[in-house]
């Protein structure tokens, strides 16, 4: 089992210069670092490829940002904007040696409006269909698409591990599959360890978060059970630390963080790391 970071929590936008961050990382003890890329253009692929070698990390995992202008349920403009996005970054990842692409490809993050049921069913239809046509761009290049369940704040099209996996019974593609996050889930699903059995050989990627957005283990989650549960379905995907503070602003504001919920950064990735490693 891998254990990785996500770049969200010390820099928006990440870009080639932020390779800076590798080092500490890997002196830290992760293995992988998931990089949060806005933007393909934001980075030179090949040159942060290196740095991973260099560092003796690996990227297992893109976290993709679905901001205004990406939305598979949008306009035809945000459609397009949100299928050119994905592509982009299905693009550079073979070179990064990456292999999953995350997050709630659906949507615009922040989208939350009550909908008539058919308006719902002709929304889901049109993301159902972008994902059948993505899904086998991505898996020619060997790739996967793992779809998150965000929490009803943030979203409300895909809030719960049912929800996601009748998406990927929709789209019925083997590059399809659910990405999990102790977050969003400690807002939705009754019984997170049930959630992540029911979620069973689908389950393709895991956000490890604290109940409040902050240090996993420095919270009220019960994750011997959520330890137990991962073992039960045998997932050997990576887990990702994708905790928040208020030092990257604009991701603070996205993410509606406005106190400290740790001592630093660094507090939240090394006590985080080392809690998971326990108990993982």
């Amino acid at each position: 089992m891998k254990f990785g970071i996500n770049t969200f929590l010390f820099t928006s936008p990440f870009t080639t210069d932020s390779i800076a961050l590798f080092p500490k990382f890997k002196q830290w003890g992760f293995d992988s670092v998931e990089l949060a890329i806005e933007d393909a253009a934001h980075i030179d692929a090949a040159a942060v490829r290196k740095a991973l070698d260099d560092n003796g990390l690996v990227c297992d995992s893109i976290c993709g940002a679905f901001g205004p202008g990406r939305d598979l349920r949008g306009t035809a403009e945000e459609q397009q904007g949100s299928v050119d996005y994905i592509k982009s970054i299905l693009d550079i990842m073979p070179t990064l040696g990456c292999t999953i692409l995350s997050g709630p490809m659906y949507s615009t993050v922040g989208r939350t409006e009550p909908v008539e049921d058919a308006d719902y069913k002709q929304q889901w239809d049109t993301v159902v269909g972008h994902l059948k046509q993505l899904a086998p761009y991505a898996h020619e290049r060997g790739l996967k698409l793992a779809i998150e369940p965000l929490n009803r704040y943030e979203t409300d099209f895909i809030n719960t591990v049912d929800q996601g996996l009748k998406m990927i019974a929709d789209v019925n593609h083997e590059a399809v599959v659910l990405h999990y996050d102790t977050f969003h889930m400690n807002i939705e699903e009754k019984d997170q360890a049930d959630a992540i059995v029911r979620a069973g050989d689908k389950l393709g990627h895991f956000h490890a978060c604290g109940s409040d957005r902050g240090t996993p283990g420095q919270d009220h989650l019960d994750w011997t059970a959520l330890s137990n549960a991962l073992k039960k379905v045998n997932y050997n995907g990576p887990i990702v630390i994708e905790s928040f503070t208020t030092d990257v602003k604009v991701i603070a504001r996205a993410a509606s963080i406005w106190r400290k919920l740790a001592p630093s950064q660094d507090d939240i990735a090394k006590e985080g790391l080392k809690f998971l490693k326990s108990v993982l």
